[in-house]
């Protein structure tokens, strides 16, 4: 079952084991500028604020009652990243847009494959930023109508039908779990209405590794998934449902780096990574589908000169990528 708390998705799996439970949130961050560079990680600069869906039956079409799920705002060519938290129980994790897988570019199936990987695993994957096109890049998640043809479902599928954001989370088998915490001698396994709709759309790249699942495919109980929809809503649709404003628009990677605040780079020297896909690597970015569309769809989208990286370890913990309290920047 999912549970909707403090703007994150709580995934819990009793009928699996007691400590099978997960944790999901949507960072907020900076656009990284989308000009063929390979970028640092971007900071997270709070949750986007979620809401049930079904709180707001009266307000919403049809067709986004019948998905179920969450709701949450962005504007348009705003990026986010997916943050996981995981510390106890292992889980399998599968990340799709528009019902495109996220690491393979592959049409959404309800289960998982190896070859090549089409999930996450948890605790490993701290994070998950965007398109996995190459072995150590992601292009950045950014937030686009649909039916312009940049979004990764339109320029894979010829058609803008789903948009959003799909989850679905499969605990690991609990006598998969119990034979390691037993080998390892611990209870827990250490190892997070207007005209437009919005999906996502490949942004700028970036420095950011999918790791290989360490465990392998049987480990994981695909009896007993936990699905949810993300719809995304533009900010005039945000507060024609809810009655609430969506926050601020986030500063431009040109206002956050001149302030002197920090990027990140992480890496887990155990981990393998994945090679990355060809089918995603082919994507157009914003930027490219908006220079042959003849128009300019990302403001503020100059390069940058970064000086300042805090680089971060794997500690089987929870990673941190927000600037340090009493750091500011103007919005």
């Amino acid at each position: 079952m999912i549970i909707l708390e403090n703007d994150c998705l709580d995934i819990r799996c009793p009928e699996v084991h007691d400590h099978a439970w997960c944790g999901i949130e949507f960072q907020r961050t900076l656009r990284i500028p989308d000009d063929g560079e390979d970028h640092f990680l971007p900071p997270g600069l709070g949750c986007f604020p979620l809401r049930h869906l079904d709180d707001y039956a009266e307000r919403l079409p049809g067709e986004w009652l019948s998905r179920g799920g969450v709701i949450m705002p962005m504007f348009q060519a705003e990026a986010l990243w997916i943050g996981f938290d995981a510390d106890s129980y292992p889980f399998a994790i599968k990340i799709a847009t528009g019902k495109i897988c996220a690491l393979t570019g592959e049409s959404w199936v309800d289960h998982l494959n190896t070859d090549p990987q089409d999930y996450l695993v948890l605790p490993e994957q701290p994070w998950l930023d965007g398109y996995c096109v190459e072995k150590g890049i992601v292009r950045q998640f950014v937030a686009m109508p649909l039916g312009e043809g940049y979004t990764a479902e339109e320029q894979l599928q010829g058609a803008a039908q789903h948009g959003g954001l799909q989850i679905v989370a499969y605990p690991m088998k609990r006598e998969r779990y119990e034979k390691m915490s037993k080998e390892i001698g611990q209870d827990d396994y250490l190892a997070s209405y207007p005209e437009m709709d919005m999906g996502l759309a490949p942004g700028g790249r970036m420095q950011q590794e999918i790791y290989e699942d360490p465990y392998g495919l049987d480990a994981w109980d695909q009896r007993h998934p936990s699905r949810c929809f993300v719809t995304i809503a533009n900010s005039v649709q945000w507060m024609a449902i809810t009655g609430e404003r969506p926050p601020i628009k986030p500063p431009t990677a040109r206002d956050y780096t001149d302030a002197g605040l920090p990027w990140f780079d992480y890496y887990d020297a155990d981990a393998k990574a994945v090679s990355g896909s060809d089918v995603l690597k082919n994507l157009k970015s914003v930027k490219q589908t908006g220079e042959a569309k003849g128009g300019a769809p990302l403001p503020e989208n100059e390069s940058i000169g970064v000086s300042r990286v805090v680089s971060l370890q794997d500690t089987r913990g929870r990673k941190v990528r927000e600037y340090a309290a009493g750091e500011a920047v103007d919005s």
